[in-house]
């Protein structure tokens, strides 16, 4: 090949103003009526695809499984390459993931026999099975990293031995992998959090981003998390959603708009702040805390009685001391530029907080008592402070505001109250 891969993907995404892959991934009993009594009708499919979508494109991809499952599947496959034009990308989705000999004829039948620029793998079995592939400086590779189905975050989202979560070490490492620095990432749409986390690990990292679509990524929130500053490194795909489209080029176009959109507008959501690195950090904390376990989703019932699909349950915090140091710093950067004497926990949940944000800005603590003592001093509030001091209020989570207004009520009572 003349350029190497993640150049040429470059210059496809610039020539066609897109970020936008689209799968090939036929199946018989989905062949759309008018391809049905061609000689080959996935062939025939496949041509009407590519041939309205060439010019909308960064890359295509097809998912090799659904050749392989075809009796003519890999001369349709071969046959379908030579219908994508030459400067266009093509990236097959294999996942492949072996070793020795068996990992180098893949790597032949992909490169060699098939001819394709890029292709997906597994990183389970480490640098051994990717070496292979990774001898052809000029094809680019693609990392399973955070992949976008449901049960990904099982295996996916474990913390390795140094606390940091099974994907990012993949990242990390995977990136070492080829000294010709033709490696990218697979992340999912599904997981947005995810996306920042690995972007801020590999800044200038190409991603293969799939589950936009029937997966039901959020197509802004997966580019702005997804995407490099120069508006480039994401490609993301969508397979049914134009191939299954009763108009694939005007399938195609609105996504590419869309995506252009996302692209170009401002950022929205805690991916993409005004400050990237906290908006990274922010990442990492919601990241953090569904892994262990405080982002619940489901059906519960909140104490102010509502219902709601969402459980947020930040008491486990104090089960992990790092994740409450940073819990505690998102908080003081919410509090930056607002000037005030003394911080106040809402009891019970907050106290932990309360007591790591003080440590990290420096400021006292007060903590209002749910019930008056009986005994002692019978204080209400614990702490020193004086009437006309600012007091700060924290809490762990707001539905009606009920707790927060009594502890503002308290502590407007006086130090005596």
């Amino acid at each position: 090949m003349a350029t190497d891969f993640f150049s040429k993907l470059t210059a496809a995404a610039l020539k066609n103003n897109s970020l936008l892959c689209v799968g090939l991934d036929p199946t018989p009993e989905a062949v759309p009526a008018a391809f049905r009594q061609a000689a080959n009708p996935i062939l025939a499919w496949n041509r009407a695809i590519i041939e309205a979508t060439a010019d909308l494109v960064c890359a295509f991809k097809p998912n090799i499984a659904f050749y392989e499952a075809l009796d003519d599947g890999l001369a349709t496959l071969k046959a379908t390459l030579r219908l994508i034009p030459p400067d266009t990308p093509v990236i097959l989705d294999a996942k492949r993931g072996d070793i020795g000999s068996t990992a180098a004829a893949y790597a032949r039948v992909i490169f060699d026999q098939l001819g394709v620029d890029a292709v997906t793998l597994s990183p389970y079995l480490g640098a051994d099975s990717i070496a292979p592939f990774a001898a052809y400086a000029d094809r680019g590779l693609f990392i399973l990293c955070h992949t976008s189905n449901p049960g990904a975050a099982t295996i996916q989202e474990l913390p390795t031995a140094n606390g940091t979560p099974l994907y990012l070490q993949v990242a990390q490492q995977a990136l070492t992998w080829s000294k010709h620095q033709n490696i990218g990432l697979v992340v999912g749409a599904t997981f947005p959090a995810a996306l920042a986390d690995v972007r801020r690990i590999a800044p200038q990292a190409w991603f293969l981003v799939p589950g936009v679509g029937t997966q039901g990524g959020d197509l802004t929130a997966a580019v702005q998390a997804a995407m490099r500053p120069d508006g480039l490194g994401a490609i993301i795909n969508v397979s049914r959603g134009v191939s299954g489209a009763s108009d694939p080029r005007q399938a195609a176009a609105a996504l590419r708009a869309a995506i252009n959109a996302a692209r170009t507008a401002k950022p929205t959501g805690v991916a993409n702040s005004s400050d990237p690195d906290a908006a990274l950090e922010h990442q990492s904390l919601l990241t953090g805390l569904y892994q262990l376990g405080a982002i619940r989703f489901g059906q519960f019932t909140l104490a102010s009685g509502l219902p709601s699909p969402l459980y947020i349950d930040l008491r486990l915090l104090v089960s992990d001391p790092a994740l409450l140091q940073q819990a505690a710093a998102a908080y003081a950067r919410a509090l930056t530029g607002l000037s005030y004497d003394r911080l106040a926990g809402v009891p019970y949940a907050a106290l932990p907080i309360g007591a790591a944000l003080s440590l990290h800005v420096g400021k006292p603590l007060l903590y209002p008592r749910k019930e008056a003592k009986t005994y002692g001093l019978g204080k209400s509030i614990e702490g020193v402070w004086q009437p006309g001091e600012r007091v700060v209020v924290i809490e762990d989570l707001v539905t009606s505001g009920g707790s927060t207004l009594k502890t503002v009520e308290l502590l407007r009572g006086g130090p005596a109250g």
